[in-house]
């Protein structure tokens, strides 16, 4: 007798996750590499396939401290990161923050996804913004929450209107979350209106996430404001890392400091230390190159400046933008991506993913949809602007073409 197997069936929770960064574009990316075909893959912001370096005295911190990395460390990171992290939000105004306050993790990842299991029950609610980075979303879809989103729309340049966060404010809200620079936008949230959402979430208690990994990956005349700086009357937690501005991906080394009103938090705190401690420890090794990166030189100035180049490579964007006869961008002040949009005017109908897969298929470049961050409309794409500039012609020269043949 022949016993009938099941399917065997996932976590229903896992409904309302999506990570299509890594998603059925990305895939059939491989599948095309695997035949053969060169893709330029523009979906991630992954630094060092693109020929960008973790700086050495990184790499020699890490290496010079191996003997002391093979135990596990204290649940919230080694001292001298812990420390190098306060040092840091001290320089930039910040005095209200000490070691025990940090936790390092295993990337940013990893700290919002133990910040929000600690805090979120079944439907408790935190505001995020849409476009958004989706993990986020998952993060608070995977911890029982719902993500409320709030609208950073690109007739007001990708700026949230603190008009409307304050009116989707319910008794379940249990926090705000902005990302600034902003991923995917790459918009810099002015000081005045940080101010207004920061008056919002003191008045509301609500939790203000700031998730600052680009901070310093910034153009032009754009100036990061800490929101660290501005909250008094409530909990901040400022989220940051190794991975972007010191190129260390691989690395997986991020971390949460909490300044703030922590006098009421302490069953909080003490709740998110208890899920740190459960991990055991982040990456040891990689700990050891924080305070070398945050106390060292810091190479990103020279790569965002006029002549490095990623500033040069933003510039090819947004010349490839103003050479199309169909896209249309905000040019982004901060971090490593651009978010075009396409003329539906010029081209009626048009769709992200269906654009999103030609792309791939007929041109060999790879994409990400708008609406993957989470966004009502679907005319918008995201790209890093990590390639040099000769590639990011090659890019926009591929683009027009397929745009040409979807035009009426």
């Amino acid at each position: 007798m022949t016993m009938q197997k099941k399917a065997i069936q996932t976590n229903h929770i896992l409904e309302g996750v999506r990570y299509e960064i890594r998603g059925e574009l990305a895939h059939r990316a491989m599948e095309l590499e695997r035949q053969g075909y060169e893709i330029i893959s523009l979906n991630i912001g992954n630094p060092g396939l693109f020929g960008y370096r973790t700086p050495e005295t990184m790499r020699l911190a890490m290496i010079e401290n191996l003997g002391q990395s093979e135990a596990y460390c204290h649940q919230k990171g080694i001292f001298p990161a812990r420390e190098a992290v306060v040092m840091q939000q001290q320089d930039r105004g910040v005095f209200d923050v000490t070691a025990e306050d940090v936790f390092i993790g295993n990337g940013v990842s990893e700290c919002i996804d133990f910040v929000l299991r600690a805090l979120l029950n079944s439907g408790d609610e935190l505001l995020v913004p849409s476009p958004d980075y989706p993990l986020w979303s998952a993060a608070v879809s995977l911890n029982h929450g719902q993500p409320v989103y709030y609208n950073c729309l690109p007739e007001n340049e990708f700026q949230p209107d603190p008009g409307e966060i304050r009116s989707l404010i319910t008794p379940r809200t249990r926090g705000i979350v902005l990302i600034n620079p902003n991923n995917p936008t790459g918009a810099v949230y002015r000081r005045e209106l940080l101010e207004e959402v920061v008056q919002i979430a003191e008045q509301h208690q609500l939790i203000i996430f700031a998730d600052e990994i680009y901070d310093q990956m910034l153009y032009g005349e754009a100036r990061h404001v800490p929101l660290a700086t501005l909250v008094h009357d409530t909990l901040c937690a400022t989220f940051n890392g190794l991975s972007k501005i010191y190129r260390a991906c691989g690395y997986r080394v991020g971390w949460v400091a909490f300044s703030g009103d922590r006098e009421n938090a302490g069953d909080y705190l003490h709740a998110v230390e208890l899920l740190a401690s459960l991990r055991l420890c982040a990456n040891v090794p990689g700990q050891w190159a924080v305070q070398t990166a945050l106390g060292g030189y810091q190479s990103v100035r020279a790569l965002t400046e006029p002549g490095g180049r990623l500033y040069q490579s933003r510039q090819a964007v947004i010349e490839g933008v103003a050479n199309s006869s169909y896209l249309e961008l905000r040019p982004p002040d901060g971090a490593m991506y651009a978010f075009p949009s396409v003329n539906t005017d010029r081209i009626p109908g048009f769709s992200d993913q269906r654009f999103a897969l030609e792309l791939l298929e007929k041109k060999h470049v790879l994409i990400a949809p708008g609406s993957s961050f989470n966004v009502p409309y679907r005319n918008h794409f995201r790209i890093t602007t990590l390639p040099d500039e000769r590639k990011m012609g090659v890019v926009f020269e591929r683009m027009e073409e397929l745009l040409d043949s979807l035009a009426p």
